[in-house]
């Protein structure tokens, strides 16, 4: 099989849902290289894809490739859409135009191997504080739910007048149990609605700019967006895509609405004549450094090798915030948990020392 192949595969692969491990995306373009027709080659992989799905689309671009259409063509027929995505298609029609297609390939492999692991950081960033918070809720709801009544009971044939943190505690409790049905329904029909605005373009554009404002998390998601928009573009100019297909491509891959108004504004001022540098700058979600770099490599004319640098340098970054995001959750959460846990202990003992202290002073 050759470098090609693999690659395509391996790309695919990556937009429908599944990775393919990067030896293999090598493989591929190792049987391009060596020479192999790209029919034997696509051949190849639709017999060795493990994924039924994949294996019959890389069978129909096989049987296409066949009829005498363009791999491009091929590749970004409606029916491909899921598996081989826009920016896909239009790096490997240029690398056939030019006659690269196996450099191109290769270049989308390291693109899709670095593009999911900058996802991977990502996503671990937001399911982190989402997974302990889910834990602090469960911990004080079952306190409430099991352990508190037991108290509630006890201290019923108390007859003093309890002190107010417990009845505030044992209200909590009381609530709870009785109305736990609306707390989730409520908290269905929340998600439920932000999911509907988050659909809507107000909607969109309002949460992804609330998400960016988020400390600490907001920095991770900035900077991972920065990442992915120089990766994406550097990558199609490089491969030969122009600069403003690459633009509304790179504005579509974005992730967050937010930095896609701001690069379909750098596309509308290229349109003009003007540069790119000048509305990023304008939009203020790109970070002054970044904007100057862009600057730099419009005017000395290696624009694309400056957007490579720039997206390594915010892979590290990422890695860095994500890495302090995480040392600042834990003890936020420690003090919060202890904090409810420990007040809510210390409020259930209250009657008891009070209790101890009428006894003692009786005596």
């Amino acid at each position: 099989m050759t470098k090609y192949d693999l690659i395509v595969i391996g790309g695919g692969a990556a937009a429908f849902g599944a990775a393919i491990r990067a030896n293999e995306l090598q493989a591929k373009t190792a049987m391009i290289n060596a020479g192999l027709p790209l029919v034997q080659c696509l051949d190849i992989l639709s017999k060795q894809t493990e994924k039924e799905n994949f294996r019959q689309v890389i069978a129909q671009v096989m049987r296409d490739v066949e009829a005498g259409t363009t791999l491009a063509e091929a590749l970004g027929k409606r029916e491909n859409k899921k598996a081989f995505d826009e920016l896909y298609v239009n790096m490997v029609e240029a690398g056939e135009a030019g006659g690269i297609l196996d450099n191109i390939l290769q270049r989308l492999a390291t693109y899709i191997e670095k593009a999911e692991a900058l996802k991977r950081k990502i996503k671990s960033a937001m399911v982190y504080p989402a997974v302990v918070l889910s834990v602090a809720v469960l911990a004080t709801s079952f306190m409430l739910i099991f352990i508190i009544p037991t108290f509630a009971k006890m201290f019923s044939g108390f007859g003093a007048e309890l002190p107010l943190p417990t009845k505030i505690v044992m209200g909590l409790s009381s609530f709870l149990r009785a109305y736990w049905w609306v707390l989730v329904g409520g908290g269905v029909g929340l998600v439920v609605g932000l999911q509907r605005y988050y659909r809507t373009d107000r909607g969109h554009m309002q949460i992804d700019k609330a998400l960016l404002r988020i400390p600490v998390l907001g920095d991770v998601l900035r900077k991972g967006s920065v990442a992915r928009f120089t990766r994406t573009l550097g990558t199609l100019i490089s491969s030969g895509v122009p600069i403003l297909n690459g633009l509304e491509i790179t504005a579509r891959t974005s992730g967050n609405r937010v930095i896609q108004e701001a690069i379909m504004a750098a596309r509308a001022s290229i349109r003009e004549g003007e540069t790119i540098s000048a509305p990023l700058r304008q939009s203020t979600v790109f970070p002054p450094m970044v904007v100057q770099m862009i600057s730099v490599g419009e005017e000395t004319g290696a624009l694309d090798d400056m957007l490579a640098r720039i997206a390594d340098f915010y892979d590290d970054e990422v890695d860095t915030a994500v890495d302090s995001l995480t040392s600042l959750i834990e003890p936020i959460m420690i003090v919060v948990m202890g904090t409810i846990v420990g007040g809510m202990v210390v409020a259930m003992y209250l009657p008891m020392f009070k209790l101890i202290n009428v006894v003692a002073g009786g005596h």
